[in-house]
Parts: structure tokens; C-alpha cells; sequence
């Protein structure tokens, strides 16, 4: 969940301001040609997206598809579908089946949208399903360490961006656009320095009035709710540092989603990190339970996060057996997800090793620990942790 690439911050923060982005104020005839502005249309995709959001991908789909069968040289339907893919990429960025089918859908979109953009009438929606297409094509790259076609989709989304950027009075929907934009440019700024000269062309926003912004549509809009919810939610934890703002907006998602992993796994780590531990128990748990029974979306990596939480309330509970498989397991699911350097593998190695020593096998915790050291670097906590361990070991057998 931490971001770990500036490119990535810059290309998600252009991305985030494209995906809903104020655009101008519209004479009655040109309202009655876009198909964003169709109240009927954004109600049947809105619809479909609050089963995307819950993982029902299928029924999802078809519901895009309908709407495909209805405009079908309209760009709005192949995005959808586009983003129907990239939540299904969303649990496990590490998993790449669906890319091909995401950026096959959002070329399509693209193909549509130039048609779009080259009518007067409807230039500024053809661009705005281009800057928003060229953009998430631009994350997915980014994701996949491509930085050259990142960088190329990017760029390409900031110059259609443009073309949807103007003065309107703003309704609760179009505020998330604002929200987002008046929080990273500030953010940016101050973290990554050396992007300052790609912001140039934005004004310097108010991270404060971003986060009112993003509350305000969280609580009110209707189509950008659960957009402006998932960005809440993780600028408060990562960003922000208020573990318990975030967990306000997570248990929302989460129960308003009970089969989206991705709201799933956050909220159990949220609940754990705030000392609830009865609750991230339960959730845990279910969690777990989601992912032995195949459900869409529970793969190895939410079964990680489950068993080093479960391992952890176990293990303060002074249950060591359980503790022990729920520990065993985060390795395995670790191991299955090629999440070697993650935290949730190398402390359950740590707690291995110290289940080890209390039942005198020592030969098995020092390789616990070792394991811990050839997967980390030395600055990484896990390693220090595992060395000063080691010491003590090594000290005590002598």
C-alpha cells in the first residue's frame, strides 16, 4: 500500500485529476450530446459500478455490455469494461492475466474518443474519456515498471486534461476533481521536489480544503462516492497519518462492499493497527475464509495479510500452537504471492523464529532468521531485528 516510485506519484496524481475532472459549463444543446450528462445512462453505470466495487464482475460486465449494444461508437461503454478489468487487477498489482483485456478495452475507448474529439460539439467529452483512458493505461505501467510508455501515456492524458479544464460552478461530483488536485499538488510538492517542474502548469493548491473537498463528496455525490471514499480513506492512512479517519471511511467500503478483498484487507489491517483486536479478529478471519473458499479477488495476498494478523492475536492471546500455523500459512501464501521482501512475510518469519526458541528449537529459529536476512536489506527493521535475535542466540549457546 505504500507508494514507492515518484513516477508513480506524479502519473497517479495526473491520472486521479483526469479520471473525474471539472469540465465547462454547457449550453442545453450541448448537454443533450454527451452521454456523461445522460442521468439515465450514469444511473445503469452506476449500477454497474457498484458491482464492480463489490467484485461482481460478471454482472458488472453485462450491464456495460448492454450499454456497449446501445452506443456501441461511444467511448463511455469500452472504459467502463476497461475498469471492470483493472479492479480485478486491484487486489494484486502483481498479477498481470488481465492487462492485455484492460488495455485492449481502453484502446478501444480511445479509438471511440478521437472520433469524439474531432466534433466541435463533442470535442470535450471525446476529450475527456482520452485523458482519462491514456491515463490509466499510464498507472497500469506504471505498475508494471514501464516507465517509458508510462511516461508517454501520461503525457498524452495532461495534453487532452487541458482541453476538459475550465471555471464552473461545482456540484458535489465535480468537487472530487478539485479535492484531489488541491491536496497532491501541495503533497507533491512537498515530498517529491524534484517533480516540481511538471506542476508548473497547476496552481499551487490547499492540502486542507482538499481533504473538506474530498469529505464533502464522500458524503454527497453520487456518482464519485465510492471514488472519493477509496482516495479519502488512503490519503488519511498513508498520507495523513489518522489511522482512525481512515478506518471510518474503510468500514464504510467494507460494508457497503463485504466481497471487494481490497476493502477488505484494509479495513482488517486498520483494525489492527488501531488496537481493535477483537473486531480485526472476526474480519480477519472472514477474510481468510473468503480466500479458502475462492471467492473473486481473495487470493494470496489477502490470505497474507489474514494469518500475520490472526498469527499476531494469537500469539498476544499466549497461544502458541495457533499462533504457530496462522504464522506457517502468511509464509506459504507469501511464498505462493513471490512476496519475499514484504513485512507481513519477514515478521512472521520473526515470530516463527521466536516460537522456535520457546520450544528449544534453535536450529530452526537461527533459520528463520536467516531467511529474514537474505530477504532484506540491512536498513529494513525485520533485518536489525533478526540480527540483534541472532546475537542473543548465538550468545546463550555458548
Amino acid at each position: 500500500m505504500i507508494i514507492n516510485s515518484r513516477w508513480y506519484i506524479f502519473i497517479s496524481f495526473a491520472t486521479l485529476f483526469i479520471y473525474i475532472s471539472p469540465v465547462k459549463s454547457f449550453s442545453a444543446n450541448e448537454k443533450d450530446s454527451l452521454l456523461i450528462a445522460n442521468m439515465q445512462v450514469q444511473i445503469q453505470a452506476t449500477q454497474a459500478l457498484n458491482d464492480m466495487y463489490n467484485f461482481k464482475f460478471t454482472e458488472a460486465k453485462w450491464q456495460f455490455y448492454r450499454l456497449k449494444i446501445l452506443y456501441r461508437e461511444h467511448p463511455l461503454p469500452y472504459f467502463l469494461m476497461g475498469l471492470n478489468e483493472w479492479w480485478k487487477i486491484m487486489p494484486d498489482l502483481n498479477v498481470e492475466q488481465y492487462d492485455l483485456e484492460f488495455l485492449a478495452y481502453m484502446d478501444t475507448s480511445i479509438m471511440k474518443a478521437k472520433k469524439l474529439y474531432e466534433v466541435d460539439i463533442t470535442k470535450i467529452e471525446g476529450a475527456f474519456f482520452l485523458a482519462a483512458a491514456y491515463g490509466f493505461k499510464a498507472r497500469l505501467y506504471s505498475e508494471r515498471k514501464k516507465w517509458l510508455k508510462a511516461a508517454g501515456n501520461g503525457n498524452k492524458a495532461l495534453n487532452y486534461m487541458d482541453d476538459c479544464r475550465s471555471k464552473e460552478e461545482l456540484s458535489p461530483e465535480l468537487l472530487f476533481g478539485d479535492g484531489i488536485i488541491n491536496y497532491f499538488s501541495v503533497w507533491i510538492r512537498e515530498n517529491y521536489p524534484q517533480l516540481r517542474p511538471f506542476l508548473i502548469m497547476f496552481e499551487k493548491g490547499d492540502k486542507e480544503l482538499g481533504l473538506e473537498q474530498l469529505r464533502e463528496v464522500a458524503h454527497n455525490a453520487f456518482y464519485t462516492r465510492t471514488e472519493a471514499q477509496y482516495w479519502l480513506m488512503r490519503i488519511l492512512f498513508i498520507e495523513e497519518n489518522d489511522t482512525q479517519g481512515a478506518l471510518h471511511e474503510s468500514e464504510y467500503l467494507h460494508e457497503t462492499y463485504p466481497d471487494n478483498a481490497f476493502f477488505h484487507r484494509f479495513y482488517a489491517s486498520l483494525l489492527y493497527q488501531t488496537g481493535r483486536l477483537a473486531k480485526a479478529k472476526l474480519v480477519s478471519e472472514d477474510l481468510l475464509m473468503k480466500v479458502d473458499s475462492n471467492y473473486v479477488g481473495y487470493e494470496a495476498n489477502s490470505g497474507r495479510y489474514a494469518c500475520y494478523f490472526l498469527a499476531r492475536i494469537w500469539e498476544s492471546n499466549l497461544d502458541q500452537d495457533k499462533a504457530f500455523q496462522y504464522y506457517q500459512r502468511a509464509i506459504e501464501f507469501a511464498e505462493a504471492n513471490k512476496s519475499l521482501k514484504s513485512n507481513y512475510y519477514l515478521y512472521s518469519l520473526l515470530g516463527l523464529a521466536r516460537i522456535y526458541d520457546k520450544r528449544g528449537n534453535r536450529p530452526e529459529a537461527e533459520s528463520c532468521l536467516k531467511t529474514i536476512r537474505k530477504n532484506s536489506k540491512r536498513k529494513n527493521s525485520a533485518n536489525k531485528l533478526a540480527r540483534e535475535y541472532l546475537k542473543s542466540l548465538r550468545h546463550d549457546g555458548d
